[in-house]
């Protein structure tokens, strides 16, 4: 991990860091999934015309998995302060195989 990467890292309490990844993971998957219901509901199943579309029905299904998305991405960065490292940053012997 370079510099500029170890910079990214949020270490956290342990409790914490269990929270935030349970409560994170929650809200990405039920984000997603909402995200696809309403974007299946906007295009009746794909079988929609164009000119059927509900446009913000389904813009609100695109906003909500890229939200879901994007919530899984930066929870990404917290870690525990027991946490193992990279096995290539360096800081850890790699003796193991």
């Amino acid at each position: 991990m370079g510099d500029d990467e170890r910079g990214r890292e949020v270490v956290v309490p342990d409790r914490l860091y269990k929270s935030v990844t349970v409560f994170s993971t929650l809200f990405a998957i039920v984000a997603v999934v909402l995200g696809f219901v309403s974007l299946d509901s906007a295009t009746n199943a794909g079988r929609a015309a164009p000119s059927e579309v509900n446009v913000v029905l389904a813009v609100l299904g695109v906003g909500l998995i890229a939200a879901g998305g994007l919530v899984y991405a930066f929870s990404s960065r917290f870690r525990a302060s027991g946490m193992a490292k990279d096995k290539d940053s360096g800081d850890e012997p790699s003796d193991n195989g």
